[in-house]
């Protein structure tokens, strides 16, 4: 029977000993070599393994151990080793004889690893001997940063840019990554980190969807909205319809969600008359308001439907400098 040579390669992300069933029976029945040290070596040797440091030709160690002992085990670094796999796999299609090349998955990233690094270098970026500029900004120095990247997100949706948006949401995440970083500094009693970020919206989303977490049972999506409406209120203890709405955004948009959360709880109070308006800026806002007004009762987005306009003035624009 031919040697083996098995390359077994894990995710860096999960607990050091956190292995298949099929990795630890390869680990504990053959010689290990890897190239240095780490938290996986430590587990591995801690269960009664063989483990040993190759410092300068793998390639070669590997062979010798696999002829001596019909199997050998290569525990690949946090990178995978490819060049190591390369060399091997190289010179075994020059010899074949002398041994065969197995892949082994001892573990692999669970969905959302990568989010594991986004934390990490953000740490390292955050932390002293890191970038001094994102040491030196505040949760307020970024507020504009967040927004505008929001926007750039939304730009990205309205061209139906799947890539665009793919980066851009990644330009968002690391402002969340990075106010939660920021936090961390914050006195002892205002602190918090992204754990927490995240521990919160996880037990928002199963709290708010009983129909899919609990034996709530699932209805027509308007019964699931309205549902998730209940649990909202039982969660915010709010004296009006219009708390928790966002002040900071357009005004257009902010003009829609006032008018739709009235009408969302029944109250009939009409929009001020623009005519009895005393002063300019005010007859202008009224007649705005007005207008958002109509464009929700037609079932319009008056904050796209300017969007569009302006889009399209400014494509006349750049049309008209052309000449």
């Amino acid at each position: 029977m031919p040697a083996r040579i098995v390359l077994l390669v894990t995710s860096p992300r999960l607990p050091a000993g956190l292995l298949t069933a099929a990795a630890w029976d390869v680990v504990r029945r053959h010689p290990v070599l890897t190239g240095a040290e780490s938290e996986l070596t430590t587990a591995v040797r801690a269960a009664g393994a063989e483990v040993t440091v190759v410092d300068g030709r793998a390639t070669q160690a590997l062979l010798d151990a696999a002829a001596a002992h019909g199997v050998a085990v290569w525990l690949a670094g946090p990178a995978g080793d490819e060049s190591l796999a390369r060399e091997l796999g190289l010179r075994l299609a020059r010899e074949p004889g002398l041994a065969e090349l197995e892949l082994m998955y001892g573990s692999w990233d669970p969905p959302g690893a990568r989010l594991l690094d986004a934390v990490a270098v953000m740490d390292r970026l955050a932390s002293p001997g890191g970038d001094p500029w994102k040491r030196a900004q505040t949760h307020r120095s970024l507020a504009g940063f967040l927004i505008e990247e929001c926007y750039e997100a939304y730009d990205a949706i309205s061209a139906g840019d799947t890539d665009a948006l793919r980066e851009e949401l990644g330009d968002v995440l690391l402002q969340v990554v990075l106010h939660a970083r920021l936090a961390e500094e914050l006195p002892e009693e205002q602190r918090w980190t992204v754990d927490d970020v995240a521990g919160g919206l996880v037990d928002k989303m199963v709290r708010r969807n009983p129909h899919v977490f609990a034996d709530a049972q699932a209805g027509t999506l308007e019964e699931i909205e309205a549902s998730w409406e209940r649990i909202k209120r039982a969660e915010k203890a709010r004296d009006s319809v219009l708390d928790g709405i966002a002040l900071s955004q357009p005004a257009l948009a902010l003009a829609a969600k006032v008018l739709e959360r009235a009408g969302r709880v029944g109250l009939a109070v009409p929009p001020p008359l623009a005519e009895s308006q005393v002063d300019p800026e005010a007859r202008l806002g009224a007649g705005l308001l007005a207008t958002v007004a109509a464009a929700r009762e037609a079932g319009l987005d008056p904050e796209a439907a300017l969007r569009r306009a302006a889009l399209a003035y400014a494509d006349a624009v750049r049309a008209a400098e052309k000449g």
